[in-house]
């Protein structure tokens, strides 16, 4: 018989719990690649703020703004049409969606462990 998610899920927790109390070691979470914490650039802080943030959430963030001031090219919706602030990241006028997060990584730097 299948378990229910709620059931699988309380058995994790009881796992992880037993675990812990075992090795005495805090219980670790998904914190690496894109949900790691990165620091932006003073250009990308400009748009995302300057706190840490996991990389997923500053691509959100620069989504809502090329969204909220209408910079997708109106012919080409993939085309992102850049103002200054964003010409500064992208170091270009235009970039398709596909180049944006290459562009990012450059002002993007991971906190070390």
């Amino acid at each position: 018989m299948a378990r229910t998610a709620e059931k699988r899920g309380k058995d994790e927790t009881k796992a992880a719990e037993k675990k812990v109390a075992k090795t005495g070691k805090p219980a670790g979470g998904a914190r690496g690649g894109i949900t790691a914490p990165v620091t932006p650039s003073a250009d990308l802080a400009e748009i995302v703020g300057k706190n840490d943030l996991p990389r997923s959430e500053v691509v959100s963030k620069v989504w809502e703004y090329i969204k909220k001031h209408d910079l997708q090219d109106a012919k080409d919706r993939r085309q992102i049409n850049g103002d200054d602030k964003l010409q500064k990241i992208f170091g270009k006028k235009s970039v398709s969606m596909f180049e944006m997060n290459k562009h990012l990584s450059a002002h993007l730097t991971a906190k070390k462990a």
